[in-house]
């Protein structure tokens, strides 16, 4: 163009169009280049959104980290801070992984793309009539082989262990909402051996081809997560015959962690015969019609490459610690050994033990005991609370029933801890999801206002304890609590609801309030705000720690409060 060369180029143009190109550049307004109200400048402005086809472009660096994944485990589960990390690490590497090797593969897709679209002209149609040329590998060269594949970094099979109902399976329900690889969970108590009545092992790997959609390249860098792991351990004593549930489902599972090529069967899709309703023939054919049936979809198949998915295992391994123990407690025998705990609590009570086993990375949590000190005052010592699962072996798991073959193949072990009171009590009120918002949700939606005492929620944290079932035996008191009154106030004048200790010990029905009494249910929940208050501290203050009675009258409180408004209908 001719704006843009230099002075010199001008020197053929006649004197007319010069004058034309003055006139045009004088003309020139910045303005008519402006886009979205901002012409051109060499700052750029990152926190404005971009629009047109580089609006859903990322920007910047993957914000995608393992301490990024942790917080938001943390916002869902309580405790489990080591299980975190590990979870959040192993998933981590394995997208990273699953982006170099798309990387790559988009770059062999473009090499071969390119090298079709230029076609390799041979010698022969260059230059016709002309000899070949023979290329002669050095003498040097000829005994040698030069691998030139890159750098495969292999994956790390990750095994969950730990009691019941303490957020295994939620962890890995709440990092699959935030992946973008598809993801599957399988149960491994309805597997059996090939050709038996059951599940054939590789049905993970179809719901994980379900779950991508049926696309096989996004299925081949998936995330498999097998529940319930422990129900496959070969047993202790075999009865002489075939274990097709256990070891037999083990040796079925090798080759798939490992990494081989299946081929998946989809199941043709079945049509209602013709003649009937809803079928693709109408419902006027006639009844010879409707007897020919209406046949089957002719079913798809699948092959698909499991070298590159990734395989989580969990499950509740009961009886472990017994193994853990008689591993550790073999170093007690002797005139000078130290004796050591024959139990799980005696075993993680040793500190100076746990200390020499788990040096630097133990998940534990923090207590503080009062002790006596010199001056005689009360001083609140720290100990640590160690969990004995995370000191499980290759040959814990191998005592267990787990061949040894599939414990080779699985790296990490990460082990979770079991929750006491005050952890259950952060799980009724912390998380996102809590049951305590779930429930004040759900009494909100009948118009109904729901409110806990702080003694209300410890003591419903000791009824979970109780049932040993984890953390899923929260909802279960909740129910039993809430029973009564999630009958009564839909559709009745109760407003408010209050839950009270005396509540939660099953002493007294909810404490029901109608409109206008605002005032008596606040009223009430500072009362024994109050109290406990008083209470916990006199605990803390008290050598004897028996300064319970200033609660006496809680139990008593909340059946007059129900006579107020027994005439509710």
């Amino acid at each position: 163009m001719i704006l843009g060369r230099p002075p010199l180029l001008y020197r053929g143009i006649r004197p007319s169009s010069l004058t034309v190109v003055r006139r045009w550049m004088s003309s020139y307004d910045p303005s008519d280049f402006q886009f979205g109200g901002a012409g051109f400048s060499s700052r750029v402005d990152t926190d404005t959104p971009t629009f047109g086809p580089l609006g859903d472009a990322p920007s910047g660096l993957n914000r995608l980290t393992p301490r990024a994944l942790k917080q938001h485990l943390d916002r869902f589960v309580v405790g489990q801070n080591r299980s975190k990390r590990i979870l959040s690490t192993a998933i981590y590497h394995h997208y990273k992984r699953t982006q170099q090797l798309q990387q790559r593969q988009e770059e062999q897709d473009e090499l071969l793309r390119s090298s079709q679209a230029v076609g390799a002209q041979t010698l022969d149609e260059e230059f016709p009539h002309q000899p070949r040329t023979v290329h002669v590998p050095p003498k040097g060269d000829r005994s040698s082989i030069h691998d030139f594949t890159p750098l495969t970094i292999e994956k790390s099979n990750v095994l969950c262990l730990g009691p019941t109902g303490v957020g295994k399976t939620l962890m890995l329900r709440t990092l699959a909402r935030v992946l973008e690889v598809p993801f599957s969970m399988s149960d491994c108590t309805p597997l059996t051996q090939a050709g038996y009545v059951g599940e054939d092992a590789d049905v993970c790997i179809h719901r994980l081809l379900a779950a991508a959609n049926w696309d096989i390249r996004r299925a081949e860098s998936g995330i498999v997560c097998l529940d319930e792991f422990d129900k496959i351990a070969k047993p202790k004593s075999p009865n002489g015959s075939k274990d097709i549930s256990g070891e037999g489902v083990q040796q079925a599972l090798l080759k798939i962690i490992e990494g081989t090529t299946l081929q998946i069967n989809t199941k043709p899709e079945r049509r209602p015969p013709a003649g009937l309703p809803n079928s693709p023939n109408g419902s006027n054919s006639s009844f010879g019609a409707g007897m020919a049936g209406g046949g089957a979809a002719k079913g798809e198949t699948f092959t698909i490459d499991t070298s590159n998915i990734l395989f989580i295992f969990t499950g509740a391994f009961i009886g472990m610690q017994k193994h853990i123990i008689d591993r550790v407690a073999k170093g007690s025998i002797g005139f000078n050994a130290h004796v050591r705990g024959s139990s799980v609590d005696e075993l993680a009570e040793d500190q100076e033990l746990m200390k020499e086993l788990t040096p630097f990375f133990s998940s534990s949590v923090e207590e503080a005991d009062e002790a006596d000190d010199e001056s005689g005052t009360k001083a609140r010592i720290k100990k640590r609370k160690f969990n004995p699962l995370e000191l499980t072996e290759p040959s814990d798991l191998i005592s267990f029933g787990l061949i040894p073959e599939i414990v080779g193949r699985i790296p990490i072990i990460a082990a979770v801890e079991s929750l006491d009171e005050e952890m259950l009590v952060r799980v009724l009120t912390e998380p996102r999801n809590a049951l305590l918002k779930q429930y004040t949700e759900l009494f909100a939606l009948s118009g109904v206002e729901l409110r806990f005492t702080s003694p209300a929620l410890r003591q419903i944290a000791k009824s979970a304890i109780a049932m040993n079932t984890g953390a899923r035996g929260l909802r279960t008191v909740m129910e039993r609590i809430l029973s009564d009154a999630m009958f009564d106030s839909p559709g009745s004048s109760i407003r408010h609801v209050l839950v009270t200790e005396a509540v939660s010990k099953r002493e007294c029905p909810p404490i029901y309030f109608a409109r206008g009494q605002q005032h008596v249910f606040h009223s009430m929940i500072a009362t024994e705000e109050e109290e406990w208050a008083v209470k916990t501290e006199g605990k803390k203050n008290s050598t004897t720690g028996t300064s319970g009675t200033t609660l006496g009258s809680g139990s008593g409180r909340g059946q007059p409060g129900r006579k107020r408004v027994a005439g509710f209908t």
